[in-house]
């Protein structure tokens, strides 16, 4: 029975922050506190963090939250979770301390692993029973990585006596003391068969990873325990996990196949729901779990653009053409184009559908009188027509049209970005009411388990429009500059030294 008195608290544990908002019924926020917590980069292009900090962090942000908003304890329904998905933590399964830093989803230090197993033909393995690509990205190989450089880890792990968990299980463990994870998480493990929704022993036994450190998997909506008493002063039921981009796909209420979401970050991730039956990409797209509610999976086509935000930042920081993220909006719209130059922001490789690690950014057509406005312009074109490649992509695999793209991010915030992409997209972006998508989407999932709504029509009803962009560009002229974008990236493929 749906009781709509109280709040949900969402946990939403990022890259760089621990954020904790308190959602009421209407999926309004009622408190919001955010954590910066430290980035390690002990070599290049490795990248760790601390695994206690990040607890810290999120305890800390969601105490605050909750004296912020003024209500009891008591009046907290229960906890939904969302993190940053692929990091890796092992932890003392006696003393609960890690045993490793965190080695997270941007750390590349798999790579000779992911080479060595492409090498041996096991790619299409993987692939087929997980959805996903022999990626450094992914968790997998970052446990491998473990086990063949942490002298005695091995052993102990045979022994049973160290956790493995994505993000989620390691903030479940402090949190209730359960080992567990939500199948949206284990999907991205590169561990997880997603036909067979089970850990998968040929891939285990192929990284050698020990499965008693495995944690159980759960449905994304169910009751993954009660908070410890001293936590929050009573026992809060956790009732809804999410891996980041799935929950944002939920927050956006695309629970109908067919709908997208685009998250405009420091990358970009777009996710297609694909219904009840897995889409096996022909377009280099990943193939993952969306959720799994009431005993019914939903599945995800997901691509992913590695440089979106970033090359926004990199114009400001870098290059010193613009002085905040928001001038560039302006800066853009003060010429009527590129004057024909491209900018393919390559910074760290090109992610879906390319995957190519190799190659670095460029701009091309540049000519005397190609000025500081039309670069600003081309790095934010850049960001839409990268995203523009993943939608093609989804079209091919799933065989229909987009009807609309639900965008959030902190990039939605600039009209010139979003009008563009629904130009060059010839598709409407939608912006929704309440920005926090993400933490929305794991609230969501924790409210339907607790009672808290009803079902999803009950979810939808809030889900409302802030802005609307509509195509509003030429067949030809747009055919015109993918063509030059494509044009641009072959080009860019074959500049490596």
């Amino acid at each position: 029975m749906k009781d709509n008195r109280g709040f949900i608290l969402s946990f939403d544990q990022g890259t760089t922050s621990s954020r904790a908002i308190l959602f009421d019924h209407s999926g309004q926020i009622v408190a919001n506190v955010q954590k910066p917590f430290t980035q390690y980069y002990p070599e290049p292009g490795w990248v760790e963090h601390d695994p206690e900090e990040i607890w810290q962090t999120q305890l800390s942000a969601a105490r605050e939250a909750i004296a912020a908003s003024g209500i009891d304890p008591s009046e907290i329904v229960s906890i939904g979770i969302t993190n940053q998905r692929e990091t890796v933590v092992m932890w003392d399964r006696d003393s609960g301390k890690a045993v490793y830093k965190a080695i997270v989803w941007q750390c590349r230090r798999s790579t000779a692993i992911c080479e060595e197993l492409i090498d041996s033909g096991l790619e299409d393995e993987f692939r087929q029973r997980t959805g996903l690509r022999l990626d450094p990205y992914f968790s997998g190989t970052k446990l491998c990585w473990l086990f063949r450089e942490i002298p005695g880890l091995k052993a102990l792990a045979e022994n049973g006596e160290i956790l493995f968990g994505t993000i989620d299980s390691w903030l479940l463990w402090k949190l209730t003391g359960r080992h567990v994870t939500d199948i949206t998480n284990a999907s991205r493990t590169l561990l997880y068969n997603i036909r067979d929704e089970k850990w998968d022993p040929m891939l285990l036994s192929i990284l050698g990873i020990p499965p008693q450190i495995l944690p159980e998997v759960l449905p994304s909506s169910a009751d993954f325990g009660v908070t410890k008493r001293e936590i929050f002063g009573r026992e809060i039921p956790v009732t809804g996990v999410a891996g980041d981009q799935q929950a944002a796909l939920f927050g956006h209420a695309c629970f109908s196949p067919g709908m997208v979401k685009n998250t405009y970050g420091t990358g970009c991730f777009t996710l297609l729901n694909t219904g009840m039956k897995p889409v096996w990409s022909k377009n280099n797209l990943l193939t993952t779990v969306a959720w799994k509610i009431g005993g019914k999976t939903t599945y995800a086509l997901e691509g992913s653009v590695f440089i979106a935000g970033a090359v926004i930042q990199w114009v400001r920081d870098e290059m010193g053409l613009i002085s905040s993220a928001s001038e560039s909006e302006t800066v853009a719209t003060s010429v009527p184009d590129t004057n024909g130059a491209y900018l393919v922001p390559a910074f760290v490789g090109l992610g879906a559908p390319y995957w190519d690690p190799s190659v670095r950014g460029t701009i091309f057509g540049l000519t005397r009188g190609v000025n500081r406005a039309h670069i600003v312009r081309a790095a934010l074109e850049s960001i839409a027509y990268q995203s523009e490649d993943l939608l093609s992509a989804m079209r091919a695999d799933y065989g229909q049209d987009i009807e609309i793209i639900k965008a959030d991010g902190g990039a939605t915030a600039n009209g010139f970005l979003m009008q563009f992409q629904a130009d060059i997209s010839g598709i409407p972006v939608l912006l929704p009411e309440i920005s926090e998508i993400t933490a929305l989407g794991a609230a969501y999932l924790a409210g339907l388990q607790s009672g808290f709504w009803t079902d999803l029509n009950d979810i939808e009803k809030n889900w409302q429009i802030r802005c609307r962009f509509e195509p509003d560009m030429k067949d030809k002229e747009c055919s015109k500059r993918l063509d030059a974008w494509h044009m641009a990236v072959s080009a860019t493929r074959e500049f490596k030294v």
